[in-house]
């Protein structure tokens, strides 16, 4: 029996297209009233819309992490952006290309290096973290030395073209080349299509940033001081990435209409692909899923970027559309990217006893048929610069737990409180029903983990890693970057260091 012969008869393609910083609340199909995605809500109309959808860590490397292994980061020990993924432990591109499937990489992995086996049969066009090495000043948690590029991203806001526009357009069409060119061909393949935007620098081309007005955009939730949260690890974390004290009232809108903008140009690059996948003549057969790896708070409750649990931070936008999937459909089931791995598996047709034991999360084909789930549980964890202590949230139901070890809770009713202005741990920790939120999302946490031993193993690991760089000044002084550079900057800093 060949390689071949171990699909099962429902055997499709995947196409998997990842954008980054994509915030789940930002797409017209999502109900947003401004911003224009003509592509991903044609998308989701043929397809399956997960809306509440989540990250692993609300930060790119261990993220991404934990969708190759398809495991949190706490299991894999990814923790944070100097501890990127190296193959180790194997992802479910090892095992789709074990099966003699073609798994494909274009664009942006944050990976260690393509020296790694990551898993893919060929990885065009890769990023990786900066020199192998990513960011080691956020392993000085203790004692962080000053983010002094915080002022970059007031800045680096506007129309115009930046260095990650045009890696997105090199990236979509590499992935256009390539998809067209499998159109030739029955092989089976899989392809993790991975582009930048709307990540920062907030600088869209021309076109996209024309499609908003700077005096009509919406305002950042809750950006007044007197709103902003009270809590002593949300005040550090604020404090270290102080983007914030960069902006003013004019900076805000130009940042919000860029990065509006931003999306409506990574939706045309999706629509593109989309058209080549189209045009291959193999859509038919492939199964397509849009999600990002994490969001973006753009100004809400005082908050840039991402690293926070907030939902604007925490929560992805995730579509499904393709053979088996449900059209049209709008799915509750709390669901999060570690499930890309079971997908993957699934949709190619592999899926065995050894997979489901393998990876944590479920196929979402399968969730996408079933009947809404209220009482899953979803978890997310971050573990990286600007915070003092170990972070992990549950949510289930309308109810979201976020437990900071060694700091008070927060716990918000999402039913109630979509915009998360009340920490009800704190503000009303004597009601029953608060109370009896509070203790289950105790056990649901410690179902999935124990907060302080996790707490305990991150620090000493990031400990040997500090002394493996050579030490809290080598990590001080290392390459400092507000956002990786794309993979031709890095080639040029490296040449320049080398001499």
């Amino acid at each position: 029996m060949n390689a071949f012969e171990t699909y099962s008869a429902s055997r499709s393609n995947f196409l998997i297209i990842i954008s980054d910083e994509h915030r789940r609340d930002a797409m017209g199909c999502a109900g947003h009233p401004v911003v224009k995605t003509p592509n991903l809500d044609k998308l989701a109309a043929r397809g399956t819309i997960f809306e509440n959808a989540y990250t692993p860590s609300p930060i790119c490397v261990p993220a991404r992490a934990s969708i190759a292994c398809g495991d949190y980061v706490h299991n894999i020990g990814c923790w944070d952006s100097a501890t990127p993924y190296c193959g180790t432990p194997r992802g479910w591109m090892h095992n789709l290309r074990d099966k003699g499937i073609e798994v494909t990489s274009i664009g942006k992995l944050h990976f260690r290096s393509t020296e790694d086996d990551n898993g893919f049969s060929r990885e065009i066009l890769p990023m990786h973290v900066a020199g192998g090495i990513g960011w080691p000043r956020g392993l000085l948690r203790e004692d962080p030395p000053e983010f002094e590029l915080a002022a970059e991203l007031a800045a680096n806001v506007g129309a115009g073209t930046s260095s990650y526009t045009n890696y997105d357009l090199a990236i979509t069409e590499a992935a256009c080349d390539w998809l067209l060119a499998r159109g030739e061909s029955d092989l089976p393949w899989a392809t993790f299509v991975s582009l930048v935007s709307p990540h920062y620098p907030l600088i869209a081309p021309q076109e996209f940033y024309d499609l908003y007005d700077t005096g009509s955009v919406d305002y950042p939730v809750a950006y007044d001081h007197a709103q902003r949260p009270r809590h002593s690890e949300l005040k550090y974390i604020a404090r270290f990435f102080d983007y914030d004290r960069h902006f003013d009232q004019r900076k805000l809108r130009e940042a919000k209409v860029a990065y509006y903008g931003l999306i409506s140009f990574m939706d045309d690059c999706v629509g593109r692909i989309l058209s080549a996948l189209d045009r291959s003549g193999q859509a038919d057969d492939t199964v397509v899923i849009y999600v990002s790896d994490h969001g973006d708070m753009m100004g809400d409750l005082g908050f840039w970027t991402k690293q926070v649990m907030y939902e604007a931070s925490a929560g992805v936008p995730m579509i499904l559309a393709g053979p088996e999937v449900p059209e049209g459909k709008r799915v509750r089931t709390a669901t999060s990217l570690v499930e890309l791995a079971a997908t993957a598996v699934d949709v190619t047709g592999i899926w065995d006893e050894a997979a489901a034991e393998l990876y944590k999360g479920r196929s979402l084909r399968s969730i996408a048929k079933e009947d809404n789930d209220l009482n899953r549980t979803v978890f997310s964890e971050y573990h990286d610069g600007g915070s003092t202590t170990g972070t992990f949230m549950v949510r289930w139901k309308s109810w979201k737990l976020v437990c900071y070890v060694g700091r008070e809770a927060q716990l918000f009713n999402l039913a109630q409180d979509p915009h998360e202005l009340r920490n009800l741990a704190l503000d009303h920790a004597n009601d029953p029903v608060v109370l009896a939120a509070l203790r289950e999302g105790e056990s649901r946490l410690r179902a999935i983990c124990d907060p302080e031993e996790v707490n305990s193993r991150c620090f000493a690991d990031q400990e040997r890693k500090i002394a493996q760089l050579g030490g809290v000044d080598a990590c001080k002084n290392s390459f400092s970057f507000n956002h990786t550079p794309v993979p031709d900057e890095q080639r040029a800093l490296e040449e320049g260091s080398a001499s």
